[in-house]
């Protein structure tokens, strides 16, 4: 039996399912049962490297990061997850090896999250599931090739005016020193990109 706070905070999943592929009733209890609720305060840390990433996590409220700092203590922003979207270090995470990376909260965090065994059995109980991940991790992948892509071949401003397209909604919630280690620029070139975007806007 679920308690009633757990099935609430599982409606956010239910839905985003859903909208992949309708669920039936078995499949919404086997969601419910597998998927667990939990709080990261600001600045805690949802993974750290050197440890097995356990769980795949599915943000219902909050803004999570995956990160890796090099051997200058700089910081390098892989990855932001709000509302809705998926994190975890999916090496880590499917091949059961220590992480490289990190994964924090950037504000307090609730996620639903699940582990790599009862994602597994998920997979076995309802195969529909195994079709909806599979999806996931493929539009993930292609994500993640176009970002490299774009470190790549784009000028800086090229990839800020991408961001704001991308993620007009985080905007207002990263500092600029957060967006500027995403977009692999320091944070006084990021000041002189939003100055000249300004500038043009204005004329």
């Amino acid at each position: 039996m679920h308690n009633t706070s757990q099935i609430a905070t599982s409606q956010p999943l239910l839905e985003y399912f859903n909208k992949l592929i309708p669920l039936n009733q078995t499949e919404k209890e086997l969601v419910q049962s597998k998927f667990h609720p939990h709080l990261f305060l600001k600045k805690q840390f949802v993974l750290q490297h050197g440890d097995v990433c356990e769980y795949f996590n599915f943000v219902v409220r909050g803004c999570l990061r995956l990160f890796k700092v090099d051997e200058k203590g700089v910081y390098h922003i892989l990855q932001f997850a709000t509302e809705n979207y998926w994190m975890l270090d999916l090496t880590s995470f499917h091949k059961r090896t220590k992480s490289v990376l990190d994964i924090d909260a950037l504000e307090d965090t609730v996620v639903l999250r699940i582990t790599y065994n009862d994602l597994i059995d998920l997979y076995v109980k309802a195969p529909k599931f195994d079709r909806i991940f599979r999806v996931l991790l493929e539009n993930h992948f292609m994500q993640q090739q176009d970002r490299i892509g774009q470190l790549f071949s784009s000028t800086a401003e090229e990839r800020y005016q991408l961001f704001l397209e991308t993620y007009p909604h985080l905007l207002n919630r990263l500092s600029q020193v957060q967006i500027a280690s995403y977009l692999g620029v320091t944070p006084e070139f990021l000041s002189r990109i939003r100055a000249r975007i300004a500038k043009n806007d204005i004329r």
